[in-house]
């Protein structure tokens, strides 16, 4: 690494991509693009599954539809998506509708777990062959923001000219300890709370005809990151919980049959508690506490009886599917879950049902917690995300996006902020 770049990115998810290749394709700017792991950690890495209909994976209050779908033609170029075709949709939505839900029409595309990585190493390599200069490995310590200097956690420090910080949602601490010592105003007062749903594909038919369906119920629930074919769940580690979340290998992949999805309710806080981080702390520890440090698993069966599910009841009888997170604990969801969450769960979960019988079959498993932070945002002083002059901050983890397609678009309109202004 040189001393100094014009322009530094933080982070390689993809919404420092989408930064990193506009601003190199667009001008003779040095660029260093700097990422703590061995691997991008975005959501190109996991799954991959990318939405190129608006407003999936956008902020509406940061976006528009004309201006989200310029930018997806160019996100498009760079990930060159093969579109999963959809059929039979006009049924399903019409039952939706007949019952007051709504079912979104969204194009999209799934690479899966395995192909995943490969895809990442690409546009890293295409990133060097264009000049952009990558460090691995290499994490930020602090931001001298007066200086116009980043410090690396070997001590090392390197000037720049503009900066972009794009840590995503894992950022969260280390985004929201430079936005104090800045002086930059944010918010966190939004936070999904859910469960994940895992079950025989055969009783989710939908997904044969459409990858991951996106059903917005009343209360303020939807359907969130729909997996089947070789689909699993996996527990993902926070500073103080275990939430649970899903992904599915390629089709190249041989398939388990088995299907899972969020079911997630949007809830925004006020006074006193006002920090969706913390409310997701507390009741992430509660569910620690009730399940031995483990995420929680219940039977719909169970649960529609009023009885907690036990280790027996993962078996080979009735229940003819073994759980895919196996370390889960088996437990009583309405103990964990605040009753006004779960009750609009299990109504959009009962309205599901009717629209696609079978998914509240009694082997239907139930998984807690899955909780979906909505960032931190700052307030930002231009529409190209910039914060403070020569200081812009995007992805998930700033709250300019909802997935990969979005972020990768807030990388390309921080990256036309850098090049208006320079």
């Amino acid at each position: 690494m040189n001393q100094s770049y014009d322009v530094i990115i933080v982070g390689s998810g993809p919404a420092g991509l989408g930064a990193a290749f506009h601003i190199i394709e667009n001008s003779s700017k040095s660029v260093l693009l700097l990422e703590k792991s061995k691997i991008s950690s975005g959501g190109l890495r996991n799954d991959c599954k990318q939405n190129y209909t608006y407003p999936v994976g956008f902020t509406t209050e940061l976006w528009n539809e004309e201006e989200a779908e310029r930018m997806l033609a160019m996100v498009a170029r760079h990930l060159n998506p093969d579109i999963v075709q959809q059929r039979n949709l006009d049924v399903y939505i019409k039952r939706a509708e007949n019952l007051g839900v709504k079912l979104l029409n969204i194009k999209q595309s799934h690479v899966g777990t395995d192909r995943a990585k490969g895809l990442i190493a690409d546009l890293i390599q295409k990133l060097l062959e264009k000049g952009v200069t990558v460090a691995l490995e290499t994490e930020v310590d602090d931001i001298n923001y007066d200086a116009k200097k980043i410090y690396l956690k070997d001590e090392s420090e390197i000037r720049f000219g503009d900066i972009v910080l794009a840590p995503g949602r894992a950022g969260y601490n280390w985004l929201q300890n430079q936005m104090d010592k800045m002086n930059i105003q944010y918010s966190d007062n939004v936070v999904d709370v859910g469960v994940r749903i895992e079950a025989r594909e055969q009783n989710y038919p939908i997904v044969k005809d459409y990858y991951d369906p996106k059903f917005i119920f009343p209360g303020r629930v939807r359907t969130f990151c729909t997996n089947s074919g070789s689909a699993h769940i996996v527990k993902e580690k926070y500073e103080k919980y275990y939430s649970v979340n899903g992904h599915a290998y390629s089709t190249d992949m041989a398939s388990n049959s088995l299907v899972n999805f969020a079911m997630l309710k949007t809830i925004t806080l006020t006074d006193p508690v006002v920090s969706g981080h913390q409310f997701a702390e507390i009741l992430g520890q509660m569910a620690m506490q009730l399940s031995g440090g483990q995420p929680m698993m219940q039977r719909i069966g169970d649960f529609r009886l009023g009885k907690r599910s036990k280790r027996e009841t993962f078996n080979d009888d009735l229940y003819d599917f073994q759980p895919t997170l196996k370390n889960a604990t088996p437990g009583d969801l309405s103990l964990a879950i605040p009753s006004k969450i779960l009750r609009d769960i299990w109504r959009a979960m009962k309205l599901l049902d009717t629209i696609i019988p079978g998914i509240l079959h009694p082997s239907t498993i139930i998984y807690y917690p899955e909780i979906k932070t909505y960032a931190i945002r700052p307030e930002f002083i231009s529409s190209y995300f910039m914060v403070k002059k020569n200081l812009y901050m995007i992805g998930d983890g700033a709250g300019t996006s909802r997935g990969i397609t979005g972020a990768w678009a807030s990388g390309i309109r921080a990256a036309e902020g850098i090049l208006l202004n320079s």
